[in-house]
């Protein structure tokens, strides 16, 4: 793939562009509108656009959107795009959900997916409501023909940790939020702030949100003094994204009362797994051990290995301060340097840790295969008492995979040809195989990233991967038969959709860039075309962009009882239960199966279900925002020490502003304006995804390898930017 060498860009233009059409500039201007999205403001319009356009014609093409009912022009500068069909007629005072807006004005939008448009809430409407937050709508009639309404309620809260500063007035100490948005203030209790400073930075929770002093009550959690800039910004990305940094009080109580001993009784109630071959395999630097493995040769010489899964649901009753802080995080966060993890320590890394050399609490799924093919022949689920011979990192594991030699040996060897044999019938049914390399981090003691190198998974990660992938298949395709009485009783599921057929094509056009002709011409030949292409990208540098883009053009998998089964796996039924440690779906499946082995299990309802598989879904998006914020950090973080240095980079997105590479040593991402992309103008095309210059017809698109030199980072914004190497 050749490199582009671009001519320098003149200090200053002489001129606008006049060559272009009304319709072609409205056709510009209205891609730019619908590429930022919410973020779309006047302001932001005449920043990008005036390079290739003057201020009349921007105007001009603005007024023409408008008049064609294409977009809508609020106060203040906000451009709302409309949708094509014919708005919904709302009756006066129905009362609608959504998510709320708002705006730095303090007014603020409430997005309801029953309306093609948002709904404008004015600010003393807004009911108390905090950005992100789902809240319930009265529509009333608004003055512009567009829906308007008024907050009647909060249906859920979406952040209850701020960062912020401590003040004092004549009525006590207040806690003040530093987002913007927030433009409340929080009461705080005058004996708690008697050593706090004015003006001192904390991080506080809410505790009551309505109090006859009109502020919400908050607790102040942790005083920011002495900690690294890193530090504070971990703690910021977590608390933004509606997670605690720590337990409340209640929670941390019914935790240490907790036994640690495990009662005869409750051995009597288990099939006994002791003294039968159990190990772990995990990453070297886990804390955590939710799962193990069994293994042994029966009588009749079939292979039996069981799937041991920490007994979370035994130690965390339902309706517990526990159980209730697990399905309000409903997921583990992990952040580069730190874990902020969905139950207390003493949980998660003691009592239902499967540590070697020590009784636990599972519960498993067994599974016999033959000896000869490899086969399994039988499945059933059991409560289990276990004692881990061996805890394994996964470099240990591959050791002996590779040597042939080391603890275990034999039955390693035996477990990887079982697990490779799932792994090649999944395979033959269509699953994908994604390998995505993770990025991971070299941190010095005060978190500082030092390296940056990618995790790849060998035969010891997808060795574990295959049974419980396996285990995940089984319990669903049980759960999916469960009954009270004679009434179906509602799962959970893991599903995942098939593809868009129109995201498929354009994937497919970016891999043609690369030299790599991948046709999907139907959902059932996807899977095969892709693995194919995962297959050849594998260790060329062009691998993480394509994986990347590849994941983009699937649906997202989520919870739901609604069962449609998971195509990137190609199973029919499919679910979470390997991983309650970390995940709440998991201990919800625990629960239902469990109970469905009992005679006397009470019905759960599928809006009770329904209601935790979609918060499930929405914390694990937020997980993910997290981790991605934080990845982004340190990767800024990492590129401060070495402004001026050169790196190879492939471009990874295009916008009208510009483009972004990704450096092919690091896969650190950057970003180049237009500004910087030589003397020319450029036109954003939405269909192609790229960058053309109106004079040199240099094209820049999604996959294109380029030079660059690390021209400037700023940590705050988590941004690093980028300059061509001419």
């Amino acid at each position: 793939m050749t490199k582009k060498k671009l001519p320098q860009r003149k200090q200053k233009q002489t001129s606008k562009r006049h060559l272009k059409g009304a319709n072609e500039t409205s056709e510009t201007i209205f891609s730019i509108i619908k590429h930022l999205g919410l973020k779309a403001d006047l302001k932001s319009i005449f920043d990008i656009a005036l390079d290739t356009f003057t201020q009349a014609d921007i105007v001009s093409a603005l007024d023409k959107l408008e008049q064609q009912a294409k977009i809508t022009v609020h106060q203040r500068g906000r451009i709302e795009v409309l949708s094509k069909k014919r708005p919904e007629k709302t009756a006066m005072g129905k009362v609608l959900v959504g998510t709320i807006d708002i705006t730095r004005t303090g007014a603020a939008y409430v997005k309801v997916q029953k309306l093609d448009r948002d709904v404008f809430i004015m600010e003393r409407n807004t009911g108390g409501a905090l950005q992100g937050d789902t809240v319930e709508v009265q529509l009333r009639g608004g003055k512009t023909g567009r829906p308007e309404g008024i907050v009647t309620a909060i249906v859920k809260r979406s952040q209850e940790s701020f960062e912020g500063t401590v003040h004092q007035n004549k009525t006590g100490f207040y806690f003040r939020p530093l987002e913007n948005r927030i433009r409340k203030i929080f009461h705080l209790d005058d004996a708690a702030c008697a050593d706090i400073k004015e003006g001192q930075r904390v991080i506080a929770r809410i505790l009551r949100w309505k109090q006859e002093h009109g502020k919400p009550d908050a607790e102040i959690v942790e005083v920011l003094s002495h900690q690294s800039m890193s530090d504070i910004e971990m703690k910021r990305i977590l608390i933004q994204n509606g997670f605690h940094i720590d337990f409340p009080s209640e929670v941390m109580q019914e935790c240490a009362a907790i036994s640690d001993v495990i009662s005869p009784e409750e051995i009597k109630k288990r099939t006994d797994y002791r003294d039968i071959l159990t190990i772990t395999i995990d990453p070297a630097d886990a804390k955590d051990f939710d799962d193990a493995i069994s293994y042994r040769i029966l009588q009749n010489g079939d292979y039996e290995v069981g799937v041991h899964i920490a007994d979370v649901a035994h130690y965390i009753k339902k309706g517990s301060a526990l159980d209730k802080e697990g399905e309000r995080r409903t997921t583990s966060v992990y952040l580069p340097d730190r874990v902020c993890p969905m139950l207390p320590e003493r949980l998660s890394n003691e009592l239902c840790s499967l540590r070697p050399n020590e009784d636990k609490l599972t519960f498993a799924a067994i599974f016999t295969f033959s000896p000869e093919t490899l086969e399994m022949l039988t499945f059933s689920i059991a409560k289990t008492i276990i004692h881990s011979k061996r805890r394994f990192s996964y470099e240990e594991v591959q050791e002996v995979l590779e040597t042939k030699n080391g603890d275990y040996v034999n039955e390693l060897l035996t477990l990887d040809k079982i697990a490779k044999n799932i792994r090649k019938l999944r395979t033959a049914k269509g699953a994908i195989s994604f390998e995505k390399p993770e990025v991971r981090f070299k941190l010095d003691a005060t978190g500082k990233p030092i390296g940056i190198y990618t995790k790849v998974r060998k035969d010891a990660h997808l060795l574990i991967e295959d049974f419980m992938l396996l285990a995940n298949e089984s319990i669903a395709k049980f759960g999916s038969k469960l009954k009270v009485g004679a009434t179906h009783q509602p799962f959970v599921y893991r599903v995942h959709d098939k593809p868009d057929a129109g995201k498929l094509e354009q994937f497919s056009e970016i891999a043609k860039r690369f030299g790599y002709n991948v046709n999907f011409k139907s959902a059932e030949e996807v899977a095969g075309a892709m693995n194919i292409l995962l297959k050849k990208v594998e260790g060329k540098p062009e691998q993480n962009v394509l994986e990347s883009l590849a994941i983009r053009s699937m649906a997202k998998a989520e919870y739901t009882t609604k069962n449609i089964g998971h195509y990137g796996l190609a199973m029919e039924f499919y679910t979470h239960f390997t991983s309650p440690i970390r995940r709440y779906p998991d201990v919800l499946v625990h629960r239902l199966v469990f109970e469905s082995m009992n005679d006397n299990h009470a019905f759960i309802a599928r809006e009770e279900l329904e209601e935790a598989c979609r918060n499930s879904s929405l914390m694990e998006r937020k997980a993910m925002d997290a981790e991605r914020e934080a990845t982004k950090y340190k990767q800024v973080e990492f590129l401060q020490d070495r402004i001026g240095e050169t790196f190879d980079g492939i471009i990874t997105g295009v916008i009208a502003r510009g483009i972004f590479v990704e450096l092919t040593e690091n896969k650190c991402e950057g970003f180049i304006s237009v500004d910087n992309l030589g003397n020319d103008s450029f036109q954003f095309d939405e269909k192609t995804i790229s960058l053309k210059g109106y004079k040199t017809k240099l094209n820049f698109r999604l996959g294109d390898q380029l030079r660059v030199t690390v021209k400037n980072t700023n940590l705050a914004e988590r941004k690093i930017d980028f300059e061509l190497e001419i």
